[in-house]
């Protein structure tokens, strides 16, 4: 079954903006901390930042006050507001819990984040 749904990525400037949403299955959503994640071609896949069910945030040093995550817990979301983007953020990003568990293997499509002029 389908347990996490990922849009909003796109074409961006350097220095643009987007938002990021992932629904997850309520199962899963009520019980874990959520996170974003991203990867590039050829590259493992890296966390990129962690929410709690309370609210507690944290963040990879990359994009540590340029990105906020969020989550909607009436609407099992978690929000990634990506500002300030640099090529380097060009990757396809997907959510799943944080720390990885039981859900580390069932991946959702992504969405593609391209930051180029």
């Amino acid at each position: 079954q389908v347990r996490f749904v990922e849009s909003g990525g796109g074409l961006v400037q350097p220095g643009g903006s987007l938002r990021l949403s992932c629904a997850a299955s309520g199962s899963i959503f009520r019980v874990y901390v959520m996170g974003w994640y991203r990867q590039t071609p050829g590259k493992q896949r890296e966390w990129v930042a962690g929410i709690s069910n309370g609210g507690l945030t944290n963040y990879a040093d990359s994009v540590k006050g340029r990105f906020t995550i969020s989550r909607d817990n009436a609407k099992n979301t978690v929000y990634l507001q990506m500002n300030s983007l640099k090529p380097g953020d060009t990757a396809v990003y997907y959510c799943n819990t944080h720390p990885l568990g039981p859900y580390g293997d069932s991946w959702g499509q992504g969405t593609q984040v391209t930051v180029s002029s």
